[in-house]
């Protein structure tokens, strides 16, 4: 796209019920104000509510939809509206902690064709593809393996990371051993192999993190995902 005609001021939607206690949800606005410092935009940002996300009408105009944190969602039905209509229409989007969880659910069953495909947080029933970790992740920080030549691995500008959890659930093994033939790739791993990070291969930008790298901006370190969802988002 020519630079002339790329954005000045983005619109982003912030998907998930804000919560100030939460420190995902305080560093957000500030990893989004240094991201767009960089990349030399505004960002004018709205967090949305899931009892708010109702119909795809609700999500026109937004040019980059971040499903954030802190789940289970006031409206599960909102949270997984958000994420198909980014995935169907090509939105950039990212998800985060419970919105990488979601993101799982979402695609499971709306491509893959489980519908019966389940979150272990909320839900007894149906295939679990979002499970309780071995070990719990609230307040931790792991190194990550990034896969080489994926986005998420050129936005780091590396391969290796380290970034901070705070989660006790993750992708379950039916799920990881079911996405071979599919768009949805895994490009994350801890040391043991776990998934970190998935990504849409034939999506503009589509990726999700178990780990909170939003709370780098915390640390006066960059978020280098932020700065390419707004890159995308451009």
């Amino acid at each position: 796209m020519p630079a002339s005609i790329l954005k000045s001021t983005l619109r982003i939607a912030l998907v998930g019920d804000f919560n100030p206690a939460v420190i995902a949800h305080q560093a957000i606005p500030q990893a989004l104000d240094n991201a767009a410092a960089v990349v030399g935009v505004t960002a004018d940002y709205d967090w949305l509510p899931t009892p708010e996300v109702v119909s795809p009408e609700d999500l026109v105009g937004y040019d980059a939809i971040w499903c954030v944190p802190a789940s289970p969602y006031q409206n599960d039905d909102g949270a997984l509206l958000a994420i198909r209509y980014a995935r169907e229409n090509g939105i950039p989007f990212l998800g985060t902690c419970g919105g990488f969880q979601y993101a799982i659910v979402e695609y499971a069953r709306n491509v893959m064709g489980w519908d019966d495909a389940a979150h272990a947080e909320t839900d007894s029933d149906g295939r679990l593809v979002i499970a309780p970790l071995t070990c719990s992740l609230v307040e931790k920080s792991d190194a990550i393996k990034l896969a080489e030549g994926s986005k998420i691995a050129r936005a780091y500008g590396t391969t290796k990371i380290e970034e901070d959890y705070r989660c006790n659930y993750g992708i379950a093994e039916l799920f990881t051993a079911a996405l071979e033939p599919y768009s949805l790739q895994a490009t994350g791993w801890d040391k043991q192999g776990e998934i970190r990070a998935v990504e849409l291969s034939d999506h503009p930008f589509f990726v999700g993190t178990l780990f909170q790298h939003e709370r780098n901006a915390f640390k006066d370190r960059p978020a280098p995902l932020v700065e390419a969802l707004l890159r995308a988002a451009q």
